[in-house]
């Protein structure tokens, strides 16, 4: 029988010899590989932290004492341990486990997490909670892959460090991000690695200790303590937490569960904060995931001995047309410059930063900045093209508001994943970019219906100098084949374009929503009823002419978005509606995100029960029909 068949929940962990738990580990580990080979997810992360994770719940009370795991990807292990293995396999599917972390999961997923550097904050608040309501427990923060360069990471330290609360945060150092990290940051962070000279002091000094006589040693050993302190805070990153106000412990091996567990067990024991800086390997354990972390941060099912995966024929996905089409530009235009945060493989950058280097700038998890960093390429005549995930673009609206549309500047902001984004949930669903975008003056919002037309509002927006732009995209495959960025003309700026002729209904339909649109429309036409469909690949600024000739022809109006119908483009919509009739006779409808948070699945079946598919459109209108008196009308021209 497997050790790990024997562990259910931590209270089993802590049951074991510490010589059981490297066997424990090893099974926890091999459990991960052959569950993402089978279903898929995310991968190379939770291979990193299995020692990590395994020693923390040894060492820890938990779920008394708390654990918050950053962003949450590197967490199957601790769902592994946590009495979710047996439900694995049903991870990032319709009703199985969460692609992260959830509070109404487990107990044990202390803080829900999915977008990065929350989990030092959170802990704070937890820690100072404890002490409000004069509890005891410990409080453990894990940081890493990548996230510890988020300014949100260092606003926690600064506000711990200078307090002498019981406070934990472990670095998980792995050198690694979603892809290879950037910045000065993680330059200092591996210093220590790098940097022989700190390890060949401390070695000086032991060897210093074993040679003195035993009479001298309570004297020399203060003395090389002292040495040692001070060139450690020279060479070694301790050197920043410390002056942070956290007592440094570390680096230690983020594998040698020989040196975790002792750490561990003297931090527990310790006073005030402390930072535990901890040294992994991003993909531990699978060979392929050593070699090219990157790549096997999450993947697809793939063969566990060849690693190789199965290539589905057929047309490129959004972001790959988006990112060959920015070369392409670029190469036209040498002002064209590519921004991305720490995705370059998820928006497609990466091939940017391979065909033009020098106009390339991953600024690492700071999307904030890299907003604003925009803002100031922009004021020098540059075209910055900001290519962030719609989710993660949220975390810049302040800077988008401030430093790009008050100041009209040019910044053409590129939102991948917009709209549904499937498996990864509710933290990465991409569906507030329209309200939040149209909410900020002199911002033109555009969707395309596809691929093509998708290319064709980012050249629009690359050659427009009035103002902020944005342009959004699905996570899918484009539905027909996308010719070279110089065969496709621009979308002239603010206009409609009307697809399908009828009477009656008008739908209003946005960027993914035109296709669907357009099949319900040709269902619907077989009943009797011929509504007119029109692709409103601007939102704002909309086309004035053609909206007032829908609002004089039309005696029921619908709009269909892939996007929240709060503050959302139906709701845009009927304002506008509204002031230009100034009275109530046209009935308006919106179909779009409801007021909820929609949870995990694959995109095409969550777009079902949204009813945002040409079957749902159709039976809305269908209904709209009735209630308006037009389907009598449809069934006497039928």
């Amino acid at each position: 029988m497997a050790l790990l068949d024997t562990v259910r929940y931590p209270a089993d962990i802590r049951a074991l010899s510490q010589e059981q738990l490297r066997q424990l580990a090893d099974e926890a580990r091999e459990r991960h590989i052959d569950v993402v080979a089978q279903k898929g997810g995310h991968f190379g992360a939770s291979l990193g932290v299995v020692e990590l994770t395994v020693a923390l719940h040894y060492t820890f009370d938990t779920p008394r004492d708390k654990i918050v795991w950053d962003t949450g990807h590197q967490a199957y292990i601790h769902k592994i341990l946590t009495g979710r293995n047996d439900r694995l396999p049903s991870i990032r599917t319709r009703h199985g486990l969460a692609p992260f972390l959830r509070r109404d999961e487990s107990e044990y997923d202390t803080f829900g997490a999915g977008h990065a550097a929350t989990s030092v904050s959170a802990a704070w608040g937890m820690a100072v909670g404890r002490d409000l309501n004069q509890d005891d427990f410990s409080v453990v923060a894990v940081i890493g892959d990548g996230a510890m360069g988020c300014g949100l990471a260092y606003e926690a330290l600064n506000n711990a460090g200078h307090t002498d609360r019981n406070f934990v945060v472990v670095l998980n150092d792995n050198d690694m991000s979603i892809a290879p990290p950037v910045g000065a940051l993680n330059q200092y962070l591996t210093s220590v690695v790098t940097n022989p000279a700190y390890n060949r002091v401390r070695d000086v000094v032991k060897d210093v200790l074993h040679k003195v006589p035993k009479s001298w040693g309570g004297i020399m050993e203060e003395m090389a303590g002292k040495l040692e302190d001070g060139v450690k805070h020279f060479l070694t990153p301790g050197m920043l937490f410390e002056a942070l106000g956290f007592t440094y412990v570390g680096p230690v091996d983020g594998h040698d569960l020989d040196a975790l567990v002792p750490t561990l067990q003297n931090v527990r024991r310790m006073h005030g904060p402390i930072l535990v800086h901890v040294l992994t390997q991003k993909g531990k354990g699978y060979h392929l995931a050593e070699e090219d972390p990157w790549t096997w941060h999450a993947s697809s099912p793939f063969d566990k001995t060849s690693g190789s995966r199965v290539k589905k024929p057929g047309l490129p996905r959004y972001q790959k047309v988006f990112g060959k089409g920015l070369i392409e530009l670029a190469d036209e235009n040498p002002k064209v410059v590519a921004i991305t945060a720490a995705m370059p493989d998820g928006t497609s950058t990466d091939a940017f930063a391979e065909a033009h280097p020098d106009r390339y700038f991953d600024v690492g998890i700071a999307e904030g900045h890299g907003v604003t960093f925009a803002a100031g390429l922009a004021t020098e005549g540059i075209r910055p093209v900001v290519a962030i995930y719609s989710t993660f673009l949220q975390r810049g609206f302040d800077n988008i508001v401030h430093d790009v549309a008050l100041q009209d500047l040019p910044v053409v902001f590129g939102m991948d994943r917009a709209g549904i984004a499937g498996e990864d949930g509710p933290t990465h669903h991409g569906i507030f970019d329209i309200a939040y975008m149209l909410t900020i003056p002199g911002m033109t919002v555009t969707a395309g219906k596809d691929g093509k037309e998708m290319l064709g509002l980012l050249k629009t927006a690359v050659a427009h100098d009035k103002g902020p732009f944005s342009v959004r995209w699905p996570r899918d495959t484009v539905p027909e084949d996308v010719p070279h960025v110089s065969q496709i003309d621009p979308v002239p700026h603010g206009t409609w374009e009307v697809i399908r002729k009828g009477e009656g209904i008008a739908i209003l339909a946005v960027g993914t929503m035109v296709l669907p649109a357009v099949e319900a429309a040709e269902r619907l036409e077989e009943v009797g009823l011929r509504p007119t469909v029109v692709n409103c690949r601007y939102l704002k600024p909309y086309d004035r002419a053609a909206f007032e000739q829908i609002v004089r022809h039309h005696g029921v109006v619908l709009t269909v978005e892939e996007g929240t119908v709060v503050n959302g483009f139906g709701a845009f919509m009927a304002r506008e509606v509204d002031a230009f009739l100034g009275r109530g006779d046209l009935q308006m409808d919106a179909m779009g995100i409801p007021d909820e948070f929609i949870e995990h699945g694959s995109r095409k079946e969550l777009l079902r029960e949204l009813a945002l598919d040409a079957e749902g459109i159709a039976a809305r209108v269908r209904r709209l029909a009735e209630v308006h008196g037009l389907a009598e009308v449809a069934r006497e021209m039928a």
